[in-house]
């Protein structure tokens, strides 16, 4: 991941770093970085309830890709700030995934549920038919 964020580097988000190698998205950024379309109060909610990100994550490299023998589908945050919307569109094209555009920040599980709600369902609808028509 860090390779493909040194790409398109996160515009909002910044992390505040722990010295065991942990992170928290920056109390003070935290709402125009990572929920930029919530309430104030659901963002204060967010940030406070966070738990810490194991930076180490984003270093190392994913060596079996579900994607690469699974359907797989994508919600592109077209107002996403914690990683930059054109990152998430080029991750969705590499992976083959159906791809959906939401107008949302990092959070669209929050702000755009039924749109959210929508995409799940094509897609188990579809996983199903196919399953379906293979029996």
């Amino acid at each position: 991941m860090s390779t493909l964020l040194a790409q398109l580097p996160p515009p909002g988000l910044v992390t505040d770093a722990t010295p065991d190698g942990f992170g928290f998205v920056d109390y003070a950024s935290f709402k125009d970085g990572f929920a930029g379309d919530t309430t104030d109060a659901d963002a204060a909610f967010m940030r406070d309830s966070q738990n810490p990100i194991a930076l180490a994550t984003f270093a190392t490299p994913v060596t079996q890709a579900a994607w690469r023998g699974k359907p797989n589908w994508a919600i592109i945050a077209t107002q996403d700030r914690a990683i930059d919307p054109r990152l998430l569109r080029q991750m969705a094209e590499r992976s083959g995934a159906q791809s959906v555009d939401v107008e949302a920040s990092h959070v669209p599980y929050v702000t755009q549920p039924r749109a959210v709600a929508d995409v799940i369902d094509r897609a188990a609808r579809s996983v199903s038919e196919t399953a379906s028509a293979a029996q």
